[in-house]
C-alpha cells in the first residue's frame, strides 16, 4: 500500500483466522501519534491496535469476518489528522474509526465523522468531544471533569482551601483550565493563581514564582509529557514544599523518567492500570487489565500504558457492538455502541446512552502517589 503524501503511514493488520480467510474483511479505521511530541501517548496505542486485532482474528474475527485495522500516523499534527481522517472516510471506506490519540485532533476531524455519519471513539481526553453529545462520537478516556473531581475530593480530605492551577495552553489544557475554574470554586476551593505555560515551554520557573507569591495550600499542574516533568523540576529548584497534583495526562512511567526524583510525592489520578497489581481480587476491572499487561509486555518488552488501554478500549468497543448488532454497518455499530452496558475494560466499566458518549464515572480512576520511583496506591482509593 502507497504512503499518502505527508508521510502518513498505513499499517493494515491482516492476521486473519483460517475460518474467515474467504470473507469480506470489516474494515476499522485507526488515527494515532505514533510520532511526533505525542508519541507516547500514540505509540502504545498503535502497538495494542496490531495485538487485539489479531486476537480478533486468531479467535475467529467478527460475524465470521476477518478484521482489518488501518492505521494512520497524525504524527501529532492537526492537519495531517485531518488529513488521514479524509484517507480513512473516502477511500479506506471504513465502517468505524479509533482515535484520534490527543484532543486538539480529535476536535478538529470529529465533524468529518458527523457528515459522513461514521463512528469515532476517540482516544482522547477533552470533555468537549462528547459535550454536547454528537451521535457519532464517543471517546474512551476518561473525560477531564472526573479527574477534576478525584483530585478535588483528595484535596478536600486534606484540608487544603486555597489552589493555584498551572495549565499547558493546548487543546488539552485548556479543556482541563476551564474544568478546572468551574469546579474548583463550586467545590468550596478559592483559586488564588491561574497560570498558563506553552506546549514547547522548557522553564516554568516564571509561573511558579508567581504561584509561590500567592501561597496557595496545593498546586494543580494540566498537562501531558514533557511540561509537566519540568514543572515538577523547577518547583524542587524553587525549594517549593507545595503538594502538587498533576492530571492523568502523565500517568505513566515515562513521566517519572522524565521528572526523576523531582516526582516524588506528586499525587495524580490514574486509571487503574497504573496500579492494577495493588487493586483487589473483586475490582471488576482486573481479569481484563491484568491479561492486558500480560500480552502487552509479552508481545512488546515494555509495560503496558493506561493510553494503550484507551485503544484496546476503542477497538473492542467496536469489536462489542458489531457482535451485539449482528451488522457491520456504520449506522448499526453506532446505534449498538450506545447501548453497551457494564464493558469493563482497560480505561473503566463502560455504560454509555444516547446522552453519555463516554459511558464513565470518577470510579474510572484512582489516587496515586509517586513513591521510590513508582506509582502507588493511595489508601482508601
Amino acid at each position: 500500500m502507497p504512503l499518502v503524501p505527508l508521510m502518513i503511514a498505513v499499517l493494515s493488520l491482516l492476521a486473519f483466522a483460517p475460518c474467515a480467510l474467504a470473507a469480506e474483511p470489516i474494515r476499522i479505521g485507526a488515527i494515532v501519534s505514533a510520532t511526533g511530541p505525542a508519541a507516547f501517548l500514540g505509540e502504545p496505542e498503535k502497538n495494542t491496535l496490531a495485538m487485539q486485532a489479531e486476537a480478533i482474528n486468531a479467535a475467529g474475527g467478527l460475524l465470521g469476518r476477518p478484521v482489518e485495522v488501518i492505521v494512520l500516523d497524525d504524527e501529532t499534527d492537526v492537519n495531517k489528522a485531518v488529513l488521514a481522517a479524509d484517507r480513512l472516510l473516502k477511500k479506506e471506506n471504513v465502517v468505524a474509526v479509533v482515535g484520534p490519540t490527543v484532543s486538539g485532533n480529535t476536535l478538529a476531524v470529529a465533524p468529518k465523522f458527523v457528515a459522513a455519519r461514521v463512528p469515532l471513539v476517540s482516544c482522547a481526553a477533552a470533555e468537549k468531544i462528547v459535550r454536547p453529545v454528537s451521535p457519532w462520537v464517543f471517546k474512551t478516556a476518561q473525560s477531564d471533569r472526573l479527574a477534576v473531581a478525584r483530585i478535588l475530593s483528595h484535596a478536600k480530605k486534606q484540608g487544603y482551601n486555597k489552589l493555584a492551577i498551572l495549565t499547558v495552553s493546548d487543546g488539552y489544557g485548556q479543556a482541563g483550565r476551564e474544568v478546572l475554574k468551574e469546579l474548583v470554586p463550586a467545590g468550596g476551593f478559592t483559586l488564588v493563581a491561574d497560570e498558563v505555560y506553552g506546549p514547547k515551554d522548557t522553564d516554568m520557573t516564571a509561573q511558579l514564582t508567581k504561584i509561590k507569591g500567592a501561597s496557595p495550600d496545593a498546586v494543580i499542574c494540566w498537562g501531558t509529557n514533557p511540561g509537566p516533568a519540568v514543572v515538577a523540576k523547577n518547583r524542587v529548584q524553587l525549594g517549593m514544599a507545595t503538594p502538587l497534583y498533576m492530571s492523568h495526562g502523565v500517568a505513566s512511567k515515562k513521566f517519572i523518567e522524565l521528572a526523576g526524583e523531582a516526582a516524588e510525592g506528586l499525587l495524580l489520578p490514574a486509571g487503574k492500570l497504573t496500579v492494577f497489581t495493588q487493586l483487589p481480587e473483586a475490582d471488576p476491572q482486573k481479569a481484563a487489565l491484568s491479561a492486558y499487561a500480560k500480552a502487552y509486555a509479552e508481545r512488546f518488552g515494555v509495560p503496558a500504558s493506561a493510553f494503550g488501554g484507551y485503544a484496546y478500549d476503542g477497538l473492542m468497543l467496536v469489536a462489542r457492538a458489531v457482535a451485539d448488532a449482528g451488522d457491520a454497518s456504520p449506522a448499526a455499530i453506532r446505534d449498538s455502541l450506545e447501548k453497551v452496558k457494564g464493558f469493563a475494560g482497560i480505561t473503566g466499566v463502560f455504560a454509555f446512552s444516547p446522552e453519555d458518549h463516554n459511558g464513565l464515572t470518577a470510579d474510572a480512576f484512582v489516587m496515586v502517589a509517586v513513591s521510590g520511583g513508582d506509582f502507588k496506591l493511595l489508601p482508601g482509593e
